[in-house]
């Protein structure tokens, strides 16, 4: 207060005729001044410590370099020398030569200390390994059928062939998965970008770049260190017996299309020497279990078919990222962290390297309005909503003003939406997703027959039929319980020639002004984007950063996960054969303090490591898979209920 007072008295001096009392008012100003300082200072002299900058800064520090400890292995430690090498290689860096330096006694050391840390700080053990196998194991359950485990995308790691000289540092290296993938993105992302990028009309590797797939368990158990994927379900189904004579996990290069995969690499072909060579050796048919989008895969010759968080009908999220490379995952970054990922790796860059993986399209929505809802109304809408999820991508009022120019926005269905998304993609993508792709729905069952000859229908459940397996079963298992992105306000910028104009677009101006062209005369596109700026907690659906939310597992749509299980495939025109299909609902019900959620999560990937997916898994390939009975937490029958089967 009197600081503030000083200050309006500078502001207002005083008249002539105070002029006698001026310098005694600056004395008494100075000494006031002099005890408020004393008075700073005793106020800081007598705070505790820890509440101090200095002490607080140091805190964060020593932090953050035991969070960074908490991920390294000991192998880790071998490879810091390695990785060095190659940053200073790259940057031209020349140090003397250092003498050689034993590790073993740091390694010795940093073992025991993590021993020491209780399984439940740890990020990569909570507790629980082997748990699910030796209940089991308790029972007198052991192996039966062999097993065959399908990544998800993005899950299995992908390393570097390539030898010409520009690439040799990568060579054998990760450039997806593992540390060793945020040191090339983050040190020499130009390069990392150019060698993850497919060619856009062959679809297949660019001129002089051959990233393939990793191979063996390894290369999808865990992402990184300290992120486990598969390496749950191994562990318990090690317990159970099972090694790598009777367990394979199949990893695949996600980029590519299904056809180039097979092209390419022989996937499925080797797939299936796979599954016929354990059925011989072991007289037993084998249990497949695909996550996420490896459960697109359905082969004969299986006796159980267990489809963990399957994207069957597509992901929202996936249109999003086609359309401005956004997703929740983006738009919802706090503002530091939202700018930071613009400046490094930008919308426009993530569109592109998205645009160019074939198998990403693999995850379009498929169905259009039959499934996913008109503009009025959607099978997953609430009862009391007062937008519908059928309206796949909105735009406020002031988005939709004609004065605004350009080309004229609407709400869109599912239907007009992949339309219009698709249009403003390059012709290289338009003409691969027609070649391998398609994303309708077929009623007719002679169509349906004759699409077993036709691969591109081969990734939509709703325009092929199940194998002729009577004696097959199918589990359907998912989580339901987190809030899962389902549609999208969007919002329009300025004209932007950096993007992919519409190319069904007029080629004349018409009455339009044309300042919104090139000098070519090229037709621009306007800018668009999530309307991150939009958030509405108290409709229905809850708007987040122009992301509607709806139900399912964190990543997949209910619809999704669920709708051909409880009811496509229990009608005979999709699975001719009857082939039983039990669908476990798994609720999401993590624990706060664990990083990963502990044994009852179910997001999308965290499920891989929960008690009850590890469970049903187990029982299947043991042989008592007639215990695992279906359940549900959802309203999934009453939404599957709804759609336009017919």
């Amino acid at each position: 207060m009197s600081l503030t007072q000083r200050k309006k008295s500078r502001q207002n001096p005083p008249s002539d005729n105070d002029s006698g009392g001026t310098g005694s008012d600056v004395v008494k100003e100075k000494e006031v001044l002099k005890e408020e300082v004393q008075q700073l200072k005793r106020k800081a002299e007598g705070r505790p410590i820890f509440r101090s900058g200095r002490f607080l800064f140091s805190l964060g520090i020593i932090f953050g370099i035991l969070l960074g400890f908490a991920f390294i292995e000991p192998q880790d430690i071998q490879d810091i020398h390695a990785q060095m090498a190659v940053l200073m290689n790259e940057y031209d860096i020349n140090l003397p030569q250092l003498p050689d330096v034993d590790f073993s006694r740091l390694e010795a050391e940093w073992g025991r200390f993590r021993s020491s840390i209780p399984e439940l700080w740890k990020f990569n053990n909570d507790g629980r390994e082997f748990q699910v196998g030796e209940q089991l194991k308790g029972r007198g359950l052991s192996a039966k059928h062999p097993v065959i485990l399908i990544p998800g995308i993005i899950s299995t790691g992908l390393e570097s062939w390539t030898t010409t000289p520009e690439y040799r540092a990568f060579f054998r290296g990760k450039l997806w998965g593992g540390f060793n993938m945020l040191s090339r993105v983050t040190f020499n992302k130009e390069k990392w970008i150019s060698a993850m990028m497919l060619d856009p009309v062959t679809g297949l590797d660019p001129p002089g770049i051959k990233i393939r797939a990793a191979e063996g368990i390894d290369a999808a158990s865990s992402f990184m260190q300290g992120y486990w994927i598969w390496s749950k379900i191994v562990e318990n189904l090690a317990v159970v017996n099972y090694d790598t004579n009777n367990l394979y996990l199949a990893p695949y290069d996600w980029r590519l299309s299904y056809y180039n995969l097979e092209e390419r690499d022989g996937y499925f072909s080797r797939l299936k020497r796979t599954i016929e060579s354990f059925k011989e050796r072991h007289n037993s048919k084998v249990v497949l279990a695909a996550h996420s989008m490896g459960s697109s895969v359905m082969l004969d010759n299986i006796e159980a078919y267990i489809t963990v968080a399957g994207t069957h009908l597509g992901v929202a999220k996936a249109m999003a990222a086609f359309l401005s490379g956004e997703m929740k995952d983006t738009v919802q970054m706090n503002p530091a962290g939202a700018y930071v990922l613009e400046r490094f790796f930008s919308r426009k860059e993530r569109r592109e390297l998205f645009l160019s993986w074939g198998g990403s399209a693999s995850m379009w929505m498929k169905g259009g309005d039959a499934v996913w809802g008109d503009g009025s109304h959607a099978p997953d809408d609430d009862c009391n909503a007062t937008h519908s999820h059928g309206e796949l991508i909105s735009f406020r009022t002031k988005d939709m003003d004609p004065s605004l120019g350009g080309e004229e926005l609407r709400n869109m269905t599912a239907n007009e939406a992949s339309q219009w998304i698709l249009q403003h993609t390059p012709a290289t993508f338009q003409q691969m997703m027609a070649t391998n792709y398609s994303f309708g729905i077929e009623r007719d069952e002679k169509i349906l027959k004759q699409n077993d000859l036709d691969h591109r229908k081969w990734t939509n459940p709703l325009e092929v039929r199940l194998p002729n397996a009577p004696s097959m079963k199918i589990y359907c298992v998912y989580g339901h319980g987190k809030e899962t992105e389902r549609s999208y306000w969007y919002t329009r910028g300025d004209y932007d020639s950096s993007i992919d104009a519409p190319e069904l677009a007029s080629p004349d101006c018409g009455d339009e002004s044309c300042s919104n062209r090139t000098n070519t005369g090229i037709p621009q596109s306007i800018k668009r984007w999530i309307d991150f700026e939009y958030t509405n907690d108290t409709s229905l659906p809850k708007v987040m950063n122009g992301v509607k939310m709806g139900e399912g597992d964190g990543t997949v749509s209910l619809l999704s996960l669920g709708a051909m299980c409880v009811e496509g495939w229990k009608r005979p025109r999709w699975n001719p054969a009857g082939i039983k299909v039990v669908t476990v609902e798994l609720p999401h019900r993590p624990v706060p303090s664990m990083p990963r959620g502990g044994a009852n999560t179910s997001d999308h990937v965290d499920i891989l490591g929960s008690t009850g997916l590890n469970e049903i898994i187990l029982k299947v390939a043991t042989g008592a898979g007639d215990e695992v009975q279906e359940s549900f937490v959802s309203n999934i029958r009453e939404y599957a209920k709804k759609v336009r089967w017919d």
